[in-house]
C-alpha cells in the first residue's frame, strides 16, 4: 500500500483497524544484527502511536543505546500496516507495523538500521537514482532446532512427491502474498531439504521490510507444522550453504540506468561503474553481508558460493553475475551480487552494497575484464596473473577490513559502525575460545 501522505496513511490504518476488528498492533523494528524486535500496543493506543510514537527502553537492544540514553520512541510507518494471517481473524485480529526509531526530541536515532538505509537511499536520490533489489533467500527445513535431520533428499528444482516441504512452501507463499509481499518463484534448492522463495523486485526499503517479514513467516509456518526452518548460512558440512543472491539496479526518471542497448552485455557506463565499485569494496563490506562466524563456512570454493572477486554473464563461480533471463530488455537488466547470506541484516546489507556501487559511479572506477571461465578451476598463479583477488576467509579477516573502510563507516554512520565492529569482535573472541568436535576427533587420539 502506497499512500500520498502520512496523514492519509494514518487515516487508512485507523479505518482498517476498525473494519478488521484489530485489538493488538505489534510494532516491529530491528537491532543492528537484523534480529526482529517487537512490542504490542492495543488499538486504543493506535492513534496516539501514529501521532507521537510509543516510548520504550532501548538499553537492552543490541547496538541501540547505552544505559544513560535508553529512552527511545518507536514511530509506526503507516505504509507497513498488515494483518498477521497466522493470528485469529474471527475475533480481535492482530496487525503489525514497522517503526522508525526516534530520539525523545523527535530526531532520527542514528543506530536504527532502517534509518541507515533511508540515509543511503537519500544519497542515491540526490544523484537522481531509485534503488531496486530482488534478493533470493535460501533456507533449510529440519525436524527440529536441535539437529540437522532433513525432511527430504531432493535436489535443485526437483519435483519430489508431495511431502511436508512442498506444502510448507505453498502455505508460506500464500501467507506472504496475504501480507502484501509479491512472490515470483519458489523451488527446491540444491541441497537436501533446502528451499528458496524469491520475492518480486521492488524498492530497497520495502524489500528490507519484506525480508524481515519473509524470515518470520518461513519460521512461523514451519513451527505450525512442527518442523524447524533455519537461515543459518552453513548448517550441514559437505553440502551447499544458504545464500542470498541480491539482484539490483538503479532507475533514473523511470528508466533503467543500468541498460544500454548497444553494449554487448547491455550494460551502461553507470552499471559498469557500479559493478566496479562493488568489486573494489566487496572485501570490506563482507562482514556486513556475511556477519556470522558460520557465514565463512559457506564462502569456500566448490559449493556454489562465490569467493573470487570477478564478474561475468553465465558464470556462477563469479561474485557478480549479469543475469540473461531476458537479454536486451531494459526493465530486466540488473546485476546479481552473490556473496550475501540470508542471516544478514537486510537494511545494512542493502546500504553497504548501494554505497559501494555509488562510490564506483561517483569516482568512475574502471571495471576489470569479465571472467567467463570457471574461476574455481584456475591455479593460484592464473588468478594472480588475471588480478583476481578473494573475499576474506574468516569473520576476523572481514572485521579487520571493515574497520579500515571509510566507505562502510560513511554508509553505516559512526554509531552503527562502532557498535557493529565491537559486537563482531566479541563474537569472534567467543568463537575462537571454543574447543570443537573437529579438534577432539582430530587431535585427542594422537596428541
Amino acid at each position: 500500500m502506497v499512500t500520498k501522505s502520512r496523514q492519509e496513511g494514518k487515516e487508512y490504518v485507523l479505518k482498517m483497524a476498525k473494519e478488521c476488528d484489530v485489538k493488538f498492533i505489534r510494532l516491529w523494528f530491528t537491532d543492528i544484527l537484523g534480529t526482529l524486535k517487537s512490542f504490542a500496543i492495543t488499538v486504543e493506543e493506535l492513534e496516539g502511536a501514529l501521532e507521537q510514537g510509543m516510548g520504550f527502553d532501548g538499553s537492552s537492544i543490541e547496538g541501540f543505546a547505552r544505559i544513560d540514553e535508553s529512552d527511545m520512541v518507536a514511530l509506526p510507518d503507516p505504509d507497513t500496516f498488515q494483518l498477521l494471517p497466522w493470528r485469529p481473524k474471527e475475533h480481535h485480529s492482530v496487525a503489525r507495523m514497522f517503526c522508525d526509531i526516534l530520539m525523545p526530541g523527535g530526531g532520527p536515532f542514528e543506530g536504527d538500521p532502517r534509518y541507515v538505509l533511508k540515509r543511503n537511499l537519500k544519497r542515491a536520490a540526490d544523484m537522481g537514482y531509485t534503488y531496486y533489489v530482488g534478493p533470493e533467500l535460501e533456507y533449510f527445513y529440519f525436524r527440529d532446532s536441535k539437529g540437522t535431520e532433513t525432511l527430504d533428499e531432493g535436489g535443485y528444482f526437483d519435483m519430489i512427491p508431495l511431502d511436508t516441504a512442498t506444502d510448507l512452501r505453498r502455505e508460506t507463499v500464500l501467507t506472504l502474498e496475504e501480507m502484501g509481499i509479491g512472490v515470483e518463484y519458489s523451488h527446491h534448492e540444491v541441497a537436501p531439504s533446502q528451499h528458496e522463495i524469491d520475492m518480486r523486485y521492488t524498492d530497497a526499503l520495502t524489500m528490507a521490510d519484506s525480508v524481515m517479514t519473509y524470515r518470520l513467516v518461513v519460521k512461523q509456518i514451519a513451527l505450525k507444522h512442527d518442523v524447524y526452518a533455519t537461515f543459518m548460512p552453513k548448517p550441514i558440512f559437505g553440502v551447499n550453504g544458504s545464500g542470498m543472491h541480491v539482484h539490483q539496479s538503479l532507475f533514473k526518471e523511470g528508466h533503467n540506468a543500468f541498460f544500454d542497448a548497444k553494449d554487448p552485455y547491455h550494460l551502461s557506463e553507470t552499471a559498469k561503474y557500479y559493478v566496479a565499485g562493488l568489486l573494489k569494496h566487496a572485501p570490506e563490506i563482507t562482514s556486513v553481508t556475511n556477519q556470522w562466524v558460520n557465514s565463512y563456512k559457506r564462502l569456500i570454493p566448490g559449493y556454489e558460493a562465490p569467493v573470487y572477486l570477478s564478474w561475468a554473464r553465465r558464470n556462477r563461480s563469479d561474485l557478480i553475475r549479469i543475469p540473461e533471463y531476458q537479454p536486451g530488455k531494459e526493465k530486466s537488466t540488473r546485476i546479481e551480487f552473490r556473496s550475501p547470506d540470508p542471516a544478514c541484516n537486510p537494511y545494512l546489507t542493502f546500504s553497504v552494497m548501494l554505497a559501494s556501487g555509488l562510490e564506483g559511479i561517483e569516482k568512475q572506477y574502471e571495471i576489470p575484464e569479465p571472467v567467463e571461465e570457471n574461476v574455481y578451476e584456475m591455479t593460484d598463479e592464473e588468478r594472480q596473473k588475471r588480478g583476481i583477488d578473494t573475499l576474506p576467509g574468516s569473520l576476523w579477516e572481514a572485521i579487520q577490513l571493515t574497520e579500515e573502510s571509510e566507505v562502510v563507516r560513511k554508509a553505516l554512520g559512526d554509531h552503527v559502525f562502532d557498535a557493529f565492529i565491537k559486537n563482531k569482535k566479541i563474537e569472534w573472541d567467543l568463537y575462537r575460545a571454543q574447543v570443537t568436535d573437529y579438534e577432539l576427533k582430530k587431535y585427542l587420539p594422537v596428541l
